[in-house]
């Protein structure tokens, strides 16, 4: 099964292209229980700093990220794009 598009070369788009070109492809199922596993990390991730009192904190760690950070919190993002699209490729080989 080939989930790349033949006129799409992964090695060349941005991690997010790729993911999305990934994820429109590929087996929906594995899809869905990928980005679900993501969810339930964020949702432990929040739970953890809700019952550390976090909260505050990390809004402004967020809002320094997007103001101040930019390319850490865009390797971040990456990192979780590609991350999710190599979890959905090794489960539809």
């Amino acid at each position: 099964m080939n989930i790349f598009n033949e006129e799409d070369d992964f090695l060349v788009t941005t991690p997010k292209a790729n993911y999305f070109s990934i994820s429109k492809n590929a087996n929906q199922n594995i899809v869905e229980m990928e980005f679900e596993k993501v969810l339930e990390r964020l949702a432990v991730a929040e739970k953890l700093m809700e019952d550390k009192g976090l909260e505050d904190e990390f809004e402004l760690v967020l809002h320094e990220m997007r103001a101040i950070g930019k390319m850490e919190l865009e390797d971040r993002v990456n990192g979780l794009f590609l991350e999710l699209a190599g979890n959905i490729v090794t489960q539809c080989e």
